[in-house]
């Protein structure tokens, strides 16, 4: 089978040929039709990610496709059967196996672009605006990064929590995205008056910042007291220094939110906002957005595409069927 694979933090990661894996004890044998790609599959090709595997490894955090075989011990599951998978790597390839309790199955409905480009980017906005930030209806949450792959995730689930929804993102196009998935106040982050445009908004309850400096000292500011700012990331390339006389004075909440690590030591955290998550798109309330799908070959493509923030919503590979 063909894979992604990073052997080197020094060199890129390139397509290469493998042996079908077998499945592990606990373990699905998945044939990919699609992976999602993230922010963090750029880090951790250079090595800058939370987590490193060990290499050689076969990237891609997320993915969909059929279940083609099943490890002793696999209950629940069928041969045939769609699912989801979040296992951290092994996306990137024709064929991976991850463990059954990583896997989720999915609505016929919905298409395995939208399904391997769900999970975390959709995961990570939900358990941060319900678990962790207390997100209400009538409150305002401002999203910054708002058209990319989590930030319009946070803009579409803000909206269906009754939030008033503040998007920030580059250029019209980007806004008319955050618009179309619920945003009521836009702002482009390129304007030059950025820090009147905030005030203007009369204070705001959550901040969702997936970008960093220099946009988030000013969005810290626009805080309500009792404000919540939610760190998901930072893909601007600064990460932001928060004073702490500010947090004191306004009884400001800065709360972190790294959505794999529920996985390690508090899993049912996923697991209930999944189900939730599932639920609320076979209701047809979640447009998942996908601005790009792309063939294994243009992988590297991908990546470059999310480096320059030139997409919006999710970029996704596609396998051959």
């Amino acid at each position: 089978m063909r894979a992604y694979v990073l052997s080197s933090t020094d060199t890129p990661p390139a397509i290469t040929d493998l042996p079908m894996p077998e499945p592990a004890d606990g373990e699905i044998r998945l044939k990919i039709r699609a992976c999602g790609l993230n922010f963090a599959d750029l880090l951790m090709a250079r090595g800058q990610y939370q987590e490193r595997p060990a290499l050689p490894f076969v990237m891609g955090m997320e993915v969909a496709g059929t279940i083609d075989a099943l490890g002793a011990g696999v209950t629940g599951f069928a041969i045939g059967q769609p699912v989801a998978a979040f296992a951290g790597q092994g996306g990137l390839a024709e064929y991976g196996c991850f463990p059954a309790d990583r896997c989720l199955p999915i609505p016929p409905s919905m298409p395995f672009e939208q399904a391997a480009g769900f999970m975390v980017a959709y995961g990570t906005s939900h358990v941060a605006l319900t678990h962790r930030a207390r997100l209400t209806k009538g409150e305002t949450l401002l999203v910054l990064g708002a058209a990319g792959g989590v930030g319009l995730t946070a803009v579409e689930i803000g909206a269906q929590l009754g939030a008033r929804v503040v998007a920030v993102a580059r250029g019209a196009d980007k806004l008319a995205v955050a618009r179309n998935a619920g945003a009521s106040v836009l702002i482009d982050s390129d304007s030059a008056d950025l820090k009147e445009q905030f005030k203007a908004l009369g204070g705001v309850d959550v901040v969702y910042d997936a970008v960093g400096e220099p946009v988030a000292s000013l969005a810290l500011r626009a805080l309500r007291p009792e404000g919540r700012f939610i760190v998901i990331g930072f893909a601007g390339g600064q990460v932001p220094h928060f004073p702490a006389n500010i947090l004191l004075v306004k009884n400001i909440e800065v709360i972190g939110l790294y959505w794999g690590g529920y996985a390690a030591f508090k899993p049912q955290v996923i697991t209930k906002s999944l189900g939730d998550l599932m639920g609320l798109y076979a209701a047809g309330k979640l447009h998942p957005h996908v601005s790009n799908a792309l063939p294994l070959e243009q992988t590297a493509e991908g990546m470059e595409l999310m480096r320059s923030r030139k997409s919006t919503g999710k970029v996704v590979i596609t396998m051959p069927d």
